[in-house]
């Protein structure tokens, strides 16, 4: 876990191309659920038409002007998406987890913006923050998704603060250089984790 835009997914593929390690996004699969019938059936029930689109799918930027945001009425919005799609995506999370071929593969690594708010940490064995400076992180979501520094304050708004994140974990990577420094540093401190369940 980490703060948005801190290069979870980024370091989390580095890792799994290099060593016995399967990553399972959670991003991706809540993504994923937006786009099956049943759910944006649901989704259109409680929020209205105006978060679909054209096609009659959901318009994700639509949906996260509904519940991104400081108000009553945003959080109360955030709740009910939450309340819909989460338990979902920790089915999937959970059946992912159970098809591992743990003769080929020696760890899961869970990537997951909101894996303390959602509760997802429940299946975990151990938590690990990605520690990426302020600056950086700007930059990145600036880069990729196009947003303002204000965007990205507004979303963040949504989850517990970084530093809380940061104390509830087991171990904290840096992630202030390239790629693969990063990239090295989460991988040790798996392999840290694997020792300490080894001699434990």
């Amino acid at each position: 876990m980490g703060g948005i835009g801190s290069g979870k997914s980024t370091l989390a593929r580095w890792v799994a191309e290099r060593h016995p390690v399967a990553v399972i996004d959670a991003d991706r699969i809540g993504h994923q659920l937006l786009e099956a019938p049943a759910v944006i059936e649901r989704l259109r029930r409680e929020f209205g038409d105006a978060i679909l689109n054209e096609r009659g799918q959901i318009d994700r930027s639509a949906l996260a002007k509904r519940v991104f945001g400081p108000s009553a009425e945003h959080r109360s919005a955030r709740s009910t998406l939450e309340a819909v799609v989460h338990p979902m995506i920790q089915r999937e999370i959970e059946r992912q987890i159970a098809a591992v071929d743990t003769n080929m593969v020696r760890c899961v690594l869970l990537d997951a913006a909101v894996l303390l708010e959602s509760r997802w940490s429940t299946v975990c064995d151990r938590v690990i923050f990605i520690d990426t400076p302020d600056e950086r992180r700007r930059a990145h979501v600036s880069a990729n998704r196009g947003w303002s520094g204000e965007e990205l304050a507004r979303r963040e708004a949504s989850q517990w603060p970084l530093a809380e994140k940061r104390a509830r974990a087991g171990a904290v990577v840096t992630n202030d250089g390239t790629v693969a420094e990063g990239g090295e540093r989460l991988w040790r401190a798996i392999e840290a984790f694997s020792r300490k369940e080894t001699q434990g």
